[in-house]
C-alpha cells in the first residue's frame, strides 16, 4: 500500500468514527427525549439529524475520491465499500432517531398510562446493538458483529408484542387510539434501527471475510463455526 492511500485511509477511518460518534448521541437523545416526552430534546435530536446529512455526504464523496484516485484492491477495498455502506446505514439510523423524536408531540397530547411495549428493553437493546456494532468495525471482530445479528431478534419479537398490545387499544376508538398508533411507530422506528445495526455487523464480516451473509442468518452456527475454522487455520500456519 502506499503511503498517500494509507494517509486517506486512515483519515476515512476518522471520519466515519465522527459520523458514528453523531449518530449514537443523537439516538441516544431520541432515547431520552421519548422517555420524558420532551419536545425540546426532540427539536434538538431533529436539528443535530442536518449535520449528520451533511457529514453523510462528505464522507461517501471522501470514499467516492478514494476510489477513483488510487483504485484500492482486495482488503483496501473492501474497506472502502464497507465505509460507504455503514455511512449510508448510520444516515438512516438518524433518520429513525428523528421519527422517534417527531411523535412525541402528538403522544404528549394524550398520554397513556401503559406503553404498549418494553421502552426501556428496547432502547437498552438497540443502543446497545449500534454501540457492539461499531466496535466491531473498529476492532474488525467479526464475533461481536454476529452476536449483533443474533441479538436482532430480542428487538423484533418487542415489536411483535407491540402490535398485540395495540389491539385492544385501537378496538376503543377514542383519542388514546392516536397515541397507541404513535407507539407503535416509535416501536417500528426502534426495529428499523436494530435491524440497520444488523446491516452494519453483516458489512464488517463481509470487509474481513469477503462473505456476505445476509441471506444466512437463520443458522448463525454455522458461520460461527466458519470464522473459528478459519482462525485456527490462521494460526496453524504461523
Amino acid at each position: 500500500m502506499n503511503s498517500h492511500l494509507r494517509t486517506d485511509l486512515e483519515a476515512l477511518k476518522s471520519r466515519i468514527f465522527r459520523v458514528a460518534v453523531a449518530v449514537e448521541e443523537n439516538l441516544s437523545m431520541s432515547i431520552r427525549a421519548i422517555k420524558d416526552l420532551s419536545e425540546d430534546a426532540a427539536q434538538t435530536v431533529v436539528n443535530r439529524d442536518a449535520l449528520i446529512d451533511k457529514m453523510e455526504v462528505d464522507t461517501e464523496e471522501e470514499c467516492l475520491k478514494i476510489l477513483a484516485l488510487h483504485q484500492p484492491v482486495a482488503s483496501d477495498l473492501r474497506f472502502v465499500i464497507t465505509v460507504l455502506k455503514i455511512n449510508n446505514e448510520l444516515e438512516h439510523i438518524s433518520d429513525m432517531a428523528c421519527n422517534i423524536a417527531k411523535r412525541i408531540r402528538f403522544i404528549k397530547e394524550f398520554p397513556i398510562a401503559k406503553i404498549p411495549f418494553d421502552l426501556d428493553k428496547v432502547s437498552q437493546q438497540t443502543i446497545k446493538m449500534l454501540k457492539d456494532s461499531l466496535q466491531s468495525f473498529l476492532k474488525q471482530d467479526e464475533f461481536l458483529a454476529l452476536e449483533v445479528c443474533e441479538s436482532d431478534k430480542i428487538v423484533d419479537e418487542e415489536n411483535r408484542n407491540c402490535y398485540f398490545n395495540i389491539k385492544s387499544m385501537l378496538s376503543n376508538k377514542d383519542a388514546f387510539s392516536m397515541t397507541a398508533i404513535n407507539y407503535l411507530l416509535v416501536s417500528k422506528s426502534f426495529e428499523r434501527i436494530a435491524d440497520l445495526c444488523t446491516n452494519i455487523a453483516e458489512d464488517v464480516i463481509y470487509m474481513k471475510y469477503s462473505l456476505i451473509v445476509r441471506h444466512h442468518m437463520k443458522n448463525p452456527q454455522n458461520i460461527r463455526r466458519y470464522f473459528e475454522s478459519s482462525k485456527s487455520a490462521l494460526n496453524g500456519s504461523k
